[in-house]
C-alpha cells in the first residue's frame, strides 16, 4: 500500500495536462459534453499544481472531483436555461408559417383546387372557387395541402 502512496506521491501538473488532454481527445468522439468539462477540469487541476507546488495528492484529487462535478452541473444548469423549444417553432413545418398571411393567385381555383407560387415554391392549395388575381387567406394546412378563403 505504501508503494501506491509513493507513486501518487509523484503526480505532477504535466500528468493532469496529459489526463486533460485525453479527456479532450475522448470528447472528440463521443457524443455528449461530459469530457469536455472534465477535460477542462483536470487542465485546471494541473495549473493549480502548477503554481501551489508540494500541493497533496489527496487535495488535487478533491479538486478535481469537485470541479469535474461542478462544471458539469453548472453547464447543465446553464444549457437548460438557455434552451427554448419556442425559437422557431414552425421550422420544419413550412406550410404552417404561411397560415393567417393573403397571397394573391396567378392561377384559378377550379372545382376547389388550385395552386399558388409563394416565394420560389409551387403549392397545392384547396378552397373555394376563385378567378386568378384575386386575393386569397391561408387558413390551414391539410397534409401537403394549404387551405384557403377568399380574402
Amino acid at each position: 500500500m505504501s508503494e501506491i502512496y509513493s507513486v501518487m506521491d509523484q503526480i505532477d501538473f504535466w500528468h493532469w495536462w496529459i489526463l486533460a488532454a485525453v479527456f479532450l481527445a475522448i470528447e472528440v468522439f463521443a457524443p455528449t459534453t461530459l469530457f469536455l468539462w472534465t477535460g477542462i477540469s483536470a487542465a485546471v487541476v494541473g495549473i493549480v499544481a502548477y503554481f501551489a507546488d508540494g500541493l497533496s495528492w489527496q487535495i488535487q484529487f478533491l479538486l478535481f472531483a469537485i470541479l469535474s462535478v461542478a462544471s458539469v452541473f453548472a453547464w447543465r444548469a446553464i444549457a437548460r436555461s438557455r434552451q427554448s423549444a419556442e425559437d422557431e417553432p414552425l421550422l420544419n413545418r413550412r406550410g404552417m408559417q404561411y397560415v393567417d398571411r393573403q397571397f394573391t393567385l396567378e392561377q384559378p381555383i377550379i372545382h376547389g383546387e388550385g395552386s399558388l407560387r409563394i416565394d420560389d415554391t409551387i403549392w397545392k392549395i384547396a378552397g373555394d372557387d376563385c378567378a386568378s388575381g384575386e386575393r386569397v387567406r391561408v387558413t390551414g394546412l391539410d397534409g401537403h395541402v394549404l387551405q384557403v378563403e377568399k380574402a
